[in-house]
This record gives structure tokens, sequence and C-alpha cells, in this order.
């Protein structure tokens, strides 16, 4: 299946999705995945399947009549994160938040990440695009880009500390960022420690650079070097 996509798309769900399998076989308790749409990982599984700790697995999606409507399952909630309040029998419900590429088309973003972290009485994980072509489909337009810095912002705003944090700084590709915040972070110390955590360095990153070195503009200063 994530043969059908294209490259640039591609490479950067393939990297995206080998990250959370990093963490997601050892978390515990409720996980939702957040605008689920059908709970697909673009390459021919489920992300359900990742989370093989879990006690119990729900999605959401925005309306009941959008992408991925599931039927009447207990375990799917519809959910607006623009809303300016979540219903009261979702706050602080699961363990682990989930939301995969999604925070891009949702143009009140304070709100959007303000209600994932309500969601959560432990984690929260985030996929973003830094770089990526817009994007737009009937039913849902395309707003906002990411820096590693903005998402240690938005979750220290909402009283999460981000704890691990990496992107995929390819060349020909979109570059996501992989983010993990939590609200007490002693307990998992074994994903701080991951070798692959750029966290230490995060208020200094800067990523895209492989893609300009590539530009006519480099090639030409590269000849007087």
């Amino acid at each position: 299946m994530s043969l059908l996509i294209d490259r640039k798309f591609r490479s950067a769900r393939q990297w995206s999705n080998m990250e959370l399998r990093k963490f997601s076989k050892n978390l515990k308790g409720k996980v939702v995945n957040v605008s689920a749409w059908k709970d697909m990982d673009k390459e021919g599984s489920y992300y359900k399947e990742y989370f093989t700790s879990a006690e119990e697995y729900f999605i959401t999606n925005w309306k009941d009549n959008a992408k991925g409507f599931q039927g009447n399952s207990k375990n799917e909630y519809f959910l607006n994160l623009e809303d300016d309040h979540i219903p009261s029998e979702l706050l602080n419900k699961f363990d682990v938040v989930f939301n995969h590429t999604t925070l891009e088309h949702v143009f009140e973003i304070d709100n959007a990440f303000k209600n994932l972290c309500l969601l959560s009485k432990d984690m929260v994980i985030t996929v973003v695009p830094f770089l990526q072509e817009q994007h737009i489909d009937t039913g849902f337009q395309d707003y906002w880009r990411f820096t590693p810095q903005a998402i240690k912002k938005l979750y220290e705003k909402n009283n999460f500390e981000l704890i691990y944090i990496n992107f995929n700084d390819q060349k020909k590709s979109s570059i996501y960022l992989f983010g993990i915040g939590v609200k007490n972070k002693d307990k998992f110390q074994w994903i701080e420690k991951n070798s692959d955590n750029k966290l230490k360095d995060v208020d200094k990153i800067e990523i895209g650079k492989l893609h300009f070195k590539n530009s006519i503009f480099y090639k030409f200063l590269d000849k007087f070097k």
C-alpha cells in the first residue's frame, strides 16, 4: 500500500512509524489515536497493532460522517480539536494520546494542542511536519509547519515536559518531527535515554539544511570555495 504514496511522503511516514515502534510496545493503559481516520499506518497495518501492551485502544474522528467512520463502536469518539472544551468524560481518560500529522490542518492550534493534553493523564505523542508541500483535500485545509522549539513550547504551555524529540532530516523527503511529552518524566527515563533523542540540543536545532545545500545557489558558491 505504501508504494502508492509519493516517495517524499512515504519515506517520512516510514520513518515516523519506526520511531513509534521504538516505544509503543512498552506503553500500557488506555491508548487513543486522535483524529485517526481509519487508524491505518499507510504501510498495510494499523496503529492499534503497535500498542501491544495497551489495556484498551480507542480512536477519535472529528465528525460522524468523516472518513474513517467506524460505526457504532464504543471505542470511537467524535472530537473536534478546535473546540474550546472537550467532553468532561474524556478529561484525563487516556494514559497515552497519539496524534499523527493532523495538527497542521487545525487552524486553532493552541486549542488543539491543549485538548490533546487534556485527554491524557500521562503522555502525549505527536508527529508533525516541519517541511512538507501544502496538501489540501475536500473537508480540510493546511495551515501550519512546526519547529522543534515550537513543539517544546506547546508541551510546556500545557504542563507537559518534552522528554524525546527526533526528526528525519532527509534530502528529497518531507521532514517530520516526532515528540513525546509527559507529566512525570521519572516514569519514562527509558524513553529519555534513547540514543536517538535530540532533546539536549532542542533549543539550538536547525533542520532542513540538507535540502537547501543542494540548491543552485549553494552549488554556485561551492565553485568558489
